[in-house]
């Protein structure tokens, strides 16, 4: 049991980085074949190279069949951004246009954060309860009483909206004073070390801890419901009587 939970967390950590894989080393390797490899131009190689990621969010929209905020926000920044470089046909404009897409996101990770749900909860919360029905219903009890649970929550979404706001300025920077071929493969390292970063503090400062307070919640849970079901009384009866006892 234990080798098979361990092979299961291998599983889920190879899952987590296939975002990553797609979202920014496929884009880096398309570009060199198409432009030192195919002969495209600069915008175009540039444009087409945008496409995967893209596919890669509508697809996650049609197979969830749900609507993702953080996913058709990417999706619609992206589309936008992606056209109005293509128009203006420069490819500087371009290479910001990457860096608009993690400024609009971060800025609304950050206003989300004063929301009920920030937006980086749909991805930290199966992450945290495991997609066990335990650890959902201990997540969900947390949220509704525990302040230290939503601050972590709230947190962990801060940490990220911070992080891609300051990919987005460095990018910006390097996007008109590095050379384009440069600033494609720079560009790539920036946002594998600003979403390593965020998953480093995040992780160890709000989902880490949050883990914890789920496997301890759904374990207080489990052992109050078995202390009852061997009373042979109701739960609420048996609260009844441990009051009483108490009193």
């Amino acid at each position: 049991m234990a080798e098979s939970a361990a092979e299961g967390e291998r599983g889920n950590a190879l899952a987590s980085f296939v975002p990553l894989i797609v979202d920014a080393g496929i884009p880096m390797a398309s570009y060199y074949l198409l432009s030192d490899g195919f002969g495209f131009s600069t915008v175009a190689a540039l444009g087409w190279s945008s496409v995967v990621p893209a596919l890669r969010t509508v697809w996650g929209l049609v197979r969830s069949r749900s609507v993702n905020g953080l996913a058709l926000l990417m999706l619609v920044v992206n589309a936008v951004g992606l056209a109005l470089s293509a128009v203006a046909g420069d490819p500087r404009l371009m290479m910001a246009k990457d860096s608009g897409v993690s400024s609009v996101v971060g800025i609304a990770i950050l206003l989300s954060v004063r929301t009920r749900r920030p937006l980086m909860t749909a991805g930290l919360k199966p992450w945290v309860t495991k997609g066990s029905a335990a650890g959902n219903a201990a997540w969900d009890r947390l949220t509704a009483g525990s302040e230290r649970f939503r601050r972590a929550e709230r947190r962990f979404s801060a940490i990220w909206g911070t992080a891609l706001l300051t990919e987005c300025v460095v990018k910006v920077i390097g996007a008109y004073t590095v050379p384009v071929d440069t600033m494609v493969w720079l560009g790539t390292v920036l946002t594998v070390v600003a979403i390593l970063a965020a998953m480093v503090i995040a992780g160890g400062s709000c989902a880490e801890p949050m883990e914890k307070m789920v496997a301890a919640e759904a374990e207080r849970t489990a052992d109050a419901g078995g202390a009852d079901a061997g009373s042979g009384l109701p739960v609420g009866a048996a609260a009844g009587s441990a009051a009483a006892v108490a009193s």
